[in-house]
């Protein structure tokens, strides 16, 4: 059985458009075998809390010493670190917000990459003392830009925090098999955005086929 965990991070419903073409893919994807399974965790519309003292004194809190106030400062990490271990497979619709991603996928990001659960980290160890913990899954980014020239090579690509700001965070907890999917030309319409939409739509059909 193949499972995806569906992140979905704008804060605007039908006018959404990578809601829109989040919930295609997903379709699409989840139409190919009746086994299938995808998992909704709504960030956008129902934003999770950012992490907070009591958070970051839980996490470096030595194991087994836990107790019972430190188990619940990460409670919801701890779920949403499950979620993405049960899945095999990750689906981020992210538009790009002011170069960056929305806040609440920023707060996902925050909880679910956690020293011991989701990566080690072992000073003594010479060269990289970093080890991910997220291993064997691959992850699809759905993003939409205002602008144009976001992507690799183009005129915008330096201030775009937004897509590579995830493939960073993903690769370091060990998901390296990043595919990303993005809409651009979006506060401009017209046709380069349907054309650039488009293209998106398509690319996604393909990609449902051996995702």
């Amino acid at each position: 059985m193949s499972r995806i965990l569906s992140i979905q991070g704008s804060p605007r419903g039908e006018r959404s458009h990578s809601r829109r073409l989040q919930e295609a893919f997903l379709t699409a994807w989840q139409g190919r075998d009746a086994d299938r399974q995808v998992v909704r965790r709504e960030v956008g519309r129902s934003p999770i809390p950012a992490v907070t003292e009591g958070w970051i004194a839980a996490a470096f809190h030595p194991e087994p010493e836990q107790r019972t106030e430190v188990k619940a400062d990460l409670a919801l990490s701890d779920l949403l670190v499950d979620e993405l271990f049960a899945a095999d497979r990750l689906v981020i619709a992210a538009p790009m917000y002011n170069f960056g991603v929305p806040s609440g996928v920023k707060a996902w990001v925050d909880q679910i990459v956690r020293i011991r659960r989701t990566f080690d980290f072992d000073p003594s160890r010479p060269g990289n003392p970093y080890t991910p913990l997220v291993l064997g899954r691959k992850a699809l980014i759905i993003t939409t830009r205002g602008d144009h020239g976001y992507g690799p090579g183009g005129v915008n690509a330096h201030m775009n925090h937004a897509d590579t700001y995830l493939r960073d965070v993903l690769g370091y907890i060990g998901i390296t098999d990043v595919s990303v999917v993005a809409v651009e030309n979006d506060e401009f319409g017209g046709d380069a955005f349907q054309q650039s939409y488009q293209r998106a739509e398509r690319a996604l059909v393909e990609l449902a086929e051996v995702f």
